[in-house]
């Protein structure tokens, strides 16, 4: 964000307002959603971390793939996707597809992205991985 400011003047404010326009668009799902969703089976999450962030602790039943790997592996045929995920590749009618991070703007970047491809059902779970594990435990 700094090196934005150093821009020319007037320059960062129009994107800082499309920013926040679309990120109020995007659905999110709250903590007490995401564990009702969770307990009854009808959320299927994707933790968008790096491996290593995700191998240090994730929401059990996490898939794990980072966001910088997220359009290529949404834009995968099910085969591929199930031989290098070892599970059945999100549908693009499926509800509550939840996205998070640790602290939300990874997150909210892959829910935008899935949207944009096609994912109906995607959502951001803003509180993140951090909300998780300090609720949870």
């Amino acid at each position: 964000m700094l090196q934005a400011l150093r821009g020319p003047v007037g320059s960062t404010f129009p994107r800082l307002k499309i920013a926040v326009r679309t990120m109020t668009g995007v659905p999110t799902v709250s903590l007490p959603e995401l564990r009702s969703l969770l307990a009854s089976g009808r959320a299927r999450l994707i933790d968008v971390r790096s491996r290593e962030e995700a191998a240090a602790g994730t929401i059990p039943g996490a898939l794990n793939i980072p966001v910088s790997e997220l359009e290529s592996a949404l834009r995968m045929d099910p085969a591929t996707f199930q031989a290098l995920f070892s599970e059945e590749k999100p549908r693009l009618e499926d509800e509550n597809l939840v996205f998070f991070c640790q602290m939300g703007k990874r997150g909210f970047q892959a829910t935008q992205l899935a949207r944009a491809l096609g994912y109906t059902g995607a959502r951001n779970y803003s509180g993140a991985y951090k909300e998780w594990s300090e609720k949870d435990h």
